[in-house]
């Protein structure tokens, strides 16, 4: 029996104790809710980490390209990109898959052609880890993009509020006052 049979005949116990693993990361009453709450629509989360492990682990069990894992992988990382995670705590759920199926095939590890197989497999899961990185740092970029921009808004709406920015029009007319100036000089950082 190789790798992908065995894992294939574990695969609904693997999943289990992967989404199980990945609920724990969460506040002890946040889990209970995600694992008990079985509504997709009551628990979003839940249901979008236990449809992303189950197709990311059947592409793993393919063993095609790394690449097909990413839709998969940005559904999940973009929940946790958004939560009170540091980027390891984040993506621990990739390396977790790891420790899930080492426990899942303890009784079969002696057997060489599995290990053979197992080593592969973790390699194709470092690299999912990798995939899974580059996501959640574009995810991040995303948001302090999101974050600067309003900053930039709420700085220019303060400063037409208390009058310290006028319009083009207004240059014109006194183009050399030392108030103009001024507010150019306020524009100028204001966009930065």
């Amino acid at each position: 029996m190789n790798l992908k049979d065995v894992l294939s005949e574990k695969r609904s116990a693997i999943l289990k104790r992967w989404f199980d693993v990945i609920v724990e990361t969460y506040p002890a009453d946040t889990a209970v809710f995600l694992k008990n709450q079985k509504d997709r629509f009551a628990n979003p989360v839940g249901a979008t980490i236990s449809q992303g492990i189950e197709n990311i682990f059947d592409e793993l069990l393919q063993g095609g390209d790394i690449g097909r894992v990413s839709p998969f992988l940005d559904n999940i990382v973009r929940i946790r990109a958004v939560q009170d995670f540091t980027p390891s705590g984040a993506l621990t759920f990739i390396f977790n898959l790891k420790k899930v199926i080492r426990e899942e095939l303890e009784s079969e590890a002696d057997k060489t052609p599995i290990l053979k197989d197992l080593t592969a497999l973790e390699s194709r899961i470092d690299d999912l880890a990798l995939l899974s990185f580059n996501i959640y740092m574009q995810c991040r970029e995303k948001l302090y993009d999101i974050r600067a921009n309003e900053v930039k808004s709420r700085t220019f709406r303060l400063l037409q509020r208390a009058n310290l920015i006028c319009d083009i029009e207004d240059q014109e007319q006194e183009p050399d006052s030392e108030d103009n100036k001024l507010i150019n000089i306020k524009r100028k950082e204001a966009a930065q």
